[in-house]
């Protein structure tokens, strides 16, 4: 389909001279052989260069648009006027093709860059996530882990502070975060088994207070 508007109406042609930074109108006549024979070189312009909102190739029918035709002092067909921000900055009378080619291409530059379509903030060409969405769980994942850790931690401390066999009393610990996984532990030496080493012996030696007075 041919993005080349046929104006219908001098109304339909203002609102588009205010909505595209450049226009570029074909004025011909159905009965006008100059205007059929480069015809085709603007449609081809037109499929390649179009650009919504940006540039606009539009066609003027003089005999059916004749109030259009007479605004812009149009007597010969074709005539080819290019618009930018609504005023007239070029004027080709006759079918040249070289020179409407060349005109052309100057004037789509002053049509500046294109608009991104879809934006918002922190997101791009995506869906309809709001802002901090996708954060919020992992955020409030890592601090519970990091909160629980501490508590882990502090549990550990003051029970092996206080306790004769400090190794001992951090396994049997509620604290031990390690607790759950004995039965899947394959090596090593597994939390509540006999350990042989200077925290054990330590806490053999001490035994209780009977003991020392027994000595």
């Amino acid at each position: 389909m041919s993005p080349t508007v046929n104006i219908g109406s001098s109304a339909e042609f203002s609102k588009l001279l205010s909505s595209s930074s450049v226009v570029i109108t074909d004025f011909y006549a159905d009965w006008c052989g100059p205007c059929k024979t480069i015809a085709p070189t603007y449609e081809s312009l037109s499929t390649k260069y179009s650009k919504p909102g940006r540039v606009t190739f539009t066609k003027v029918n003089v005999d059916n648009q004749q109030a259009i035709a007479q605004q812009y002092g149009v007597t010969a067909m074709p005539t080819f006027l290019i618009f930018r921000s609504g005023s007239v900055i070029k004027t080709i009378r006759g079918a040249n093709v070289s020179e409407l080619t060349s005109s052309i291409e100057s004037a789509i530059k002053f049509a500046g860059p294109a608009k991104p379509v879809y934006s918002s903030v922190g997101r791009t060409l995506g869906g309809n996530t709001a802002r901090g969405t996708g954060l919020s769980r992992p955020y409030s994942y890592t601090f519970k882990k990091y909160f629980d850790g501490i508590i882990a931690f502090l549990g550990l401390y003051f029970v092996t502070l206080f306790s004769l066999d400090a190794y001992r009393a951090a396994e049997q610990s509620p604290f031990n975060v390690n607790r759950e996984g004995e039965k899947n532990f394959n090596g090593g030496t597994k939390l509540g088994e006999k350990r042989t080493g200077a925290s054990t012996q330590i806490g053999k030696k001490l035994g209780t207070i009977a003991d020392l007075g027994g000595d």
